[in-house]
């Protein structure tokens, strides 16, 4: 009897690819700042990178088929007064982006399909709320114009950008810095890592830890967590001997790892991208030259490996595409763009297939740009998964979109001209009263300038006879 030696497995053959040098993005001074953040966000439209930049903080956003050399005079997003620590595209408006700041604000911005002439400097939206910086961001999967922050004062802070509200403020779950948080696929819970060595699952609107693990890994440096397709809490962190280790759990029985795999040993803090449609998980590790990839199963032992990508060059961040924005024909499961000192590279993952037909088993309906509830229905309680969208034919990101919403929503109309608004800042409708006052005050004021410029005329005159006299 003939025994089964090798896993069977679609995805055991994926293979990594770097795009050849003219698709690359040339010639971008990626910031340098010390951080634990990937520095490169990306959807189907833009790729966003975080940048040096003098006097403050910036980030470029380009086009996607913007490659080839970027000219060093190309406009910025600036806006900041100290670095850019994370950004964040939104999943519902490919054109709206969210940056956190050193300097302690978040910004939300709306890009442009065309190229701006200059710097982008005005935010659609300035939320203030944390007292230190702000180091994490995270968008709602589900909930439209939702925003969750995380700073340096141990302080989630979960933000309905649409009218730059607090809907809600977690202070007292974190006694220390926090190192990651992430949503599960509905938004109705938060996988937290803090320096405490805690992992925690978080339901947010009842603002409580539903589930803790204390040192879920046993070493001090930063643990990375997030939700996976079966409601597990995939890990990334050190053992006590500094070895990298990975880690699956089970958050209704923390007691026990479902699995535990030492890795390598070495200082970068590995960060996890999962895809839930096809239950792979990407492990960049910053200053690593390779990406890793392992299966989450059913089946012992959990979490299998697949293989490494390998470079020459160590990466300075990484950015993961939605599935949204992957070239079906060519059986692209994931595509990264990988940041180098002065560039950024995308590479490609495939499977290899023999059909140039549509891979049904490959591309199952993935979460498209539609949300599945507004800000409010989410706060009063209810839950939605997000809406699928086919890739049969591609995706195809919407020139313009009719949003749903219940009130006036920022996103939806252009920056304003003017200067700065924080959140705080509201269009309070003017009275009669107020406007008849306003009216009286130009009123007067008109009269008085009125007076002034006969005022400056005679006296011009008389200047002008004095000199006739002295002639």
């Amino acid at each position: 009897m003939s025994r089964r030696v090798v896993r069977q497995s679609k995805f055991r053959h994926v293979f990594g690819q770097a795009a050849k040098a003219d698709q690359s993005y040339e010639d971008i001074r990626v910031s340098k700042v010390t951080w634990d953040s990937s520095f490169c966000a990306v959807n189907p439209k833009f790729l966003a990178i975080i940048v040096e930049a003098g006097g403050g903080g910036a980030f470029i956003v380009l086009p996607l088929a913007k490659t080839g050399r970027v000219d060093k005079n190309y406009p910025l997003v600036t806006g900041h007064t100290a670095p850019v620590l994370d950004i964040d595209w939104c999943p519902h408006n490919d054109n709206v982006i969210a940056s956190a700041s050193d300097d302690t604000t978040v910004m939300v911005w709306q890009i442009p399909d065309y190229t701006p002439v200059r710097n982008i400097t005005e935010p659609i939206i300035t939320l203030e709320g944390h007292s230190k910086r702000v180091g994490i961001l995270s968008w709602h999967p589900t909930a439209r114009n939702v925003l969750l922050s995380a700073g340096g004062d141990n302080v989630i802070i979960i933000w309905n950008v649409g009218t730059g509200e607090v809907l809600l403020s977690l202070d007292d779950l974190h006694p220390d810095v926090i190192h990651s948080v992430c949503w599960n696929s509905n938004g109705s819970l938060l996988a937290t890592t803090c320096k405490d060595k805690t992992l925690r699952i978080i339901d947010p609107r009842k603002g409580q830890v539903v589930a803790e693990r204390f040192a879920a890994h046993e070493g001090m440096r930063p643990m990375r967590a997030v939700f996976t397709r079966q409601g597990h809490i995939f890990t990334t962190g050190f053992t006590r001997m500094s070895q990298r280790e990975l880690g699956l759990w089970d958050p209704n029985n923390f007691e026990e790892p479902v699995a535990l795999q030492e890795m390598d040993t070495s200082n970068g803090v590995l960060l996890p991208f999962y895809d839930p449609d096809s239950s792979i998980v990407y492990l960049c590790g910053k200053g690593d030259s390779s990406i890793r990839y392992f299966e989450i199963t059913d089946e012992p032992p959990f979490v299998h490996y697949l293989n490494t990508f390998s470079s020459k060059e160590p990466q300075r961040g990484m950015g993961f595409m939605p599935k949204r924005g992957l070239e079906v024909s060519k059986c692209e499961i994931a595509r990264f763009y990988k940041l180098h000192e002065r560039k950024c590279e995308p590479i490609v993952m495939t499977v290899p297939r023999k059909s140039d037909l549509f891979q049904d088993d490959l591309y199952p309906d993935t979460p498209g740009p539609e949300p599945a509830l507004e800000a409010d229905e989410w706060l009063s309680g209810q839950d939605a998964e997000p809406v699928l969208i086919s890739l049969r034919d591609g995706y195809v990101p919407p020139k313009h979109r009719e949003l749903r919403v219940t009130k006036r929503n920022i996103l939806d109309v252009r920056p304003p001209s003017g200067p700065r608004r924080s959140q705080s800042a509201s269009d309070a409708s003017l009275s009669q009263h107020t406007l008849e006052t306003l009216l009286e005050e130009i009123k007067a004021l008109r009269e008085q300038v009125q007076a002034q410029e006969q005022r400056i005329t005679a006296l011009e005159n008389m200047l002008c006879e004095l000199v006739d006299g002295t002639d």
